[in-house]
């Protein structure tokens, strides 16, 4: 009887070391290896326009002048020649309309490029504008922007 319950504890033992050293490599092999992560928002932010992974819609080519797209206000703040790709890769955080600018730029490719995408192209045109009027509209604007921009698939 104790030879009995002896080889029944081992067995046991035996079961439960390997459930507990196949849980882990069941859950490793639906996992991808960590050089190859990717995150599931992304696709909607500056930079991933400016990396020009997508083709832009047609409406807006990346030639296109910050200007022609936002018009006569846009043409006031910012460059008459800044083409909506050098837009999308303006590095000055430290200002809020390049930063407005910016996070617009992507917002108007996803409204054109984007099935459910908060904002349609005329909202973000006439949004921009609007935020020209102070630094405190433009840094509010750019982060609704922004919000939106990473949020979007």
């Amino acid at each position: 009887m104790k030879q009995i319950l002896v080889q029944l504890s081992q067995l046991v033992l035996l079961l439960l070391l390997l459930v507990a050293c196949s849980v882990p490599a069941t859950t490793a092999r639906n996992q991808r290896p960590g050089f190859l992560f990717t995150r599931t928002t992304g696709r909607c932010t500056p930079q991933y326009w400016g990396s020009r992974r997508e083709a832009w819609p047609k409406m807006v080519p990346q030639t296109s002048t910050v200007s022609k797209v936002f018009g006569s206000r846009a043409y006031e703040r910012y460059r008459s020649d800044l083409t909506l790709l050098e837009a999308t890769a303006v590095n000055d955080e430290e200002n809020v309309y390049p930063r407005l600018l910016k996070q617009a730029s992507a917002a108007l490719l996803n409204s054109y490029a984007r099935k459910g995408y908060p904002y349609t192209a005329w909202e973000v045109k006439t949004l921009l504008i609007q935020a020209l009027v102070s630094k405190k509209a433009a840094a509010l604007q750019a982060q609704h922007f922004s919000i939106a921009n990473e949020a979007c698939h």
